[in-house]
């Protein structure tokens, strides 16, 4: 083998390790990130009461931000339809989401007050990081 073979294997072996490394690395912090719940909640709110049930899901996330295992919580609005309210959030611990935060008095409160302004109950789904893409 010439050494110009010999340079451009080590040169691919060395870029393999790096490369393997770098990969892991990023694995882990996904494994990480990888336990925390992402719950997806849709709300559909009554045509003339859009306001109001924006209103009240910001005082509720007010409440909600202060409970223990809370992560991070977005609010999106379809710019086609405003009455189409989605909230993404983040959560450490699936059975406080699924138990304890169900029952405190703040979300309960808003279930019962959302009646007057929402067209049903919300779809709820549950979901786990798979893959985490970003710029590098």
């Amino acid at each position: 083998m010439g050494k110009g073979n010999i340079k451009t294997l080590l040169s691919f072996f060395m870029l393999t390790l790096l490369t393997t490394a770098y990969a892991q690395q990023k694995s882990e912090s996904v494994d990480k990130e990888n336990s925390n719940l992402t719950v997806l909640v849709k709300y559909k709110s009554q045509p003339d009461k859009y306001e109001e049930a924006l209103s009240a899901l910001n005082a509720l996330i007010l409440e909600v931000k202060k409970e223990s295992n809370f992560v991070n919580i977005k609010m999106l609005v379809d710019p086609a339809d405003k009455t189409n309210i989605l909230l993404y959030e983040e959560w450490s611990d699936e059975e406080y989401y699924k138990g304890d935060h169900m029952k405190t008095p703040h979300l309960q409160k808003f279930i019962s007050d959302s009646r007057s302004f929402l067209a049903g109950p919300p779809e709820i789904s549950f979901w786990k990081l798979n893959s985490n893409y970003t710029l590098d």
